[in-house]
């Protein structure tokens, strides 16, 4: 059995995988903030597994406690961007500088659409909003303030506006309030943003994931396909890949 961890910024997912399991298939899995962390470890520990496969974004602090919450002896493998891996070809200018969380999103994106153009965006602390061409490459993206992110900067750097729980409650297109503008200013910006990428790039599916995700997805005027733990899911396919690395 497999453990597969994406830490992100705010919150660390997990999941266990039979080996030979379908994408998305877990045995179990969980997510809590980092200040839950040893409940988070207590939850995957003692549970057989003999491999890890973790992604990490939020710093070497991070990856310390979750490198002694793992048991002894484990095959743990520290995900990162590199050229190649999993048939998906990374086009950044430097691929080590892609964040390791948007290269398995778009890992598992490609895993679940193969031979299409792709939007996934991820919907977290940050939003981040990466094309894929249908032959497998990796073109780039946008990353851009999350939803939550969003709507605690206008309050901190504003005098006289308030701090808005965007996503709470839908928000008209237009607001007769000043909460109600805020929240529909956040969420059009969010949507806009993965709109304007799915007709620039012509892309054929959309995938939207991410915390943040059920709150922007009404708001969107393309087909999309939402998918949970997108990075989970390209962490499970680039481990169990078997093809040949992708040239494009």
């Amino acid at each position: 059995m497999m453990l597969l961890v994406d830490a992100g910024n705010t919150r660390i997912k997990w999941a266990l995988v039979d080996e030979g399991a379908a994408l998305g298939a877990w045995r179990a899995a969980g997510a809590g903030l980092h200040a839950e962390f040893d409940r988070i470890a207590l939850e995957w520990a003692a549970r057989g597994c003999t491999r890890a496969l973790v992604s990490n974004v939020a710093g070497p602090a991070l990856a310390e406690r979750i490198a002694a919450a793992l048991p002894a002896g484990m095959e743990v493998e520290w995900f990162a961007s590199t050229p190649t891996r999993a048939g998906l070809r990374n086009g950044y200018r430097e691929p080590s500088r892609l964040g390791s969380d948007r290269f398995a999103a778009a890992i598992g994106a490609r895993a679940l659409a193969p031979g299409q153009d792709l939007i996934v965006a991820t919907c977290g602390t940050a939003t981040t909003v990466d094309a894929v061409r249908a032959d497998g490459c990796f073109v780039g993206g946008m990353i851009l303030p999350g939803l939550a992110l969003m709507a605690s900067a206008l309050a901190r750097n504003t005098a006289q506006l308030p701090l808005v729980a965007a996503g709470t409650a839908p928000a008209p297109l237009f607001g007769d309030n000043t909460d109600d503008a805020i929240a529909a200013g956040c969420l059009s910006a969010q949507a806009g943003a993965i709109e304007r990428a799915v007709a620039g790039h012509g892309a054929q599916v959309c995938i939207v994931s991410g915390g943040a995700a059920p709150y922007i997805v009404p708001n969107l005027k393309v087909p999309y396909l939402a998918v949970d733990n997108i990075v989970l899911v390209g962490l499970h396919a680039a481990a169990t890949w078997k093809g040949e690395e992708n040239r494009c």
